[in-house]
């Protein structure tokens, strides 16, 4: 049994949501002390039954075990065995670290990073995304989460009206990207390594297949999504779900070429409402549930069930990013 290995623990930030503990938290075996190669081989042989707790969480935080390095997450990502998702189309700078592992988001340690389902504004997303912390931040830099369910459910009851015009219309997303990365952007992505290319004509072919359309620059390209859905059914759980980077592209998608009240509309092409906006943002601080890091955590998520946002912090802070198919 894999309770032999993994001991299904509870820590404070957790919160009980229609009867389950989010996330689901484990803890290795006391008794049973495992090394790194026992770690994988543990989670090759239990993989059903932390699918199992995915499914009924939608996040597994695994805390304590043998995970020190990005070539410890990179080897325990595999393990796991779910195929890479490239990251093709993603708004955050990022840095391939090792093999499948990258850094997460780069932007500045003051910067939040608001609430988003990974790569919700493009049609190809991760099905899964793996989070690990290889060095704790100082103070703060918490990685909150929230049940897309739940800010569907709550949303639909407040404002009945504008979520059946999301899900009638969906939205457009609009960003403007130079040619290189932009460090000190949250969304600072240039369309380089938006489409591991440095070919405008390769990034065209690999905007077609999202429905992406490009319109180029002096200095770059203006990339318009949509319209796209922002409330999908999660056919696994049998329940419609909040899915889309709405509040994050209008609160967040600043920089010195985005405007964020241009970067999302409506699908209609009509501006979205900002007091909706703030309102979305509120249930999904009060719903949401932040566990400070510690060295060697790796958090779980299933991207259709949970959306998640980054706090600012105090360095020094790295966390390491895998996208799964």
């Amino acid at each position: 049994m894999a309770e032999a290995f993994f001991v299904e623990s509870q820590i404070p930030e957790q919160k009980t949501i229609e009867g389950i503990l989010f996330p689901a938290v484990f803890t290795p075996n006391p008794s049973l002390p495992l090394d790194h190669p026992q770690f994988l081989d543990a989670v090759r042989a239990h993989k059903p039954y932390l699918e199992s707790l995915l499914r009924s969480s939608g996040a597994v935080l695994l805390r304590g075990f043998p995970v020190r390095s990005a070539a410890d997450f990179d080897r325990a990502v595999d393990a796991f065995g779910y195929d890479e998702l490239p990251y093709i189309g993603g708004a955050a700078p990022r840095t391939n670290v090792v093999g499948r592992v990258f850094t997460a988001n780069e932007s500045p340690p003051d910067q939040k990073i608001p609430f988003h389902h990974e790569m919700a504004q493009v049609p190809k997303f991760p099905a899964k995304l793996f989070f690990f912390c290889e060095e704790e931040p100082r103070a703060g830099g918490e990685t909150p989460i929230v049940l897309s369910h739940f800010v569907y459910k709550r949303m639909r009851e407040k404002f009945p009206e504008f979520v059946e015009r999301l899900e009638k219309l969906g939205l457009i997303y609009t960003r403007v990207l130079g040619e290189g990365d932009d460090p000190s952007s949250p969304i600072g992505r240039g369309w380089q390594s938006t489409f591991l290319t440095k070919d405008k004509a390769v990034a065209e072919e690999r905007a077609a297949p999202l429905g992406m359309k490009l319109e180029w620059t002096e200095d770059g390209v203006k990339t318009i999504m949509g319209p796209i859905p922002a409330i999908k059914f999660d056919e696994t759980r049998g329940r419609k779900i909040w899915f889309n980077s709405m509040v994050a592209a209008y609160t967040g998608w600043k920089d010195a070429r985005n405007d964020p009240v241009k970067a999302v509309t409506c699908g209609d092409g009509e501006p979205l409402p900002a007091d909706l906006i703030d309102e979305c943002l509120k249930i999904l601080e009060e719903e949401c549930v932040a566990i400070p890091w510690k060295q060697g955590d790796i958090l779980l998520l299933d991207n259709l069930a949970v959306l998640h946002s980054r706090r600012s912090f105090e360095p020094p802070r790295r966390i390491l990013a895998s996208l799964c198919q």
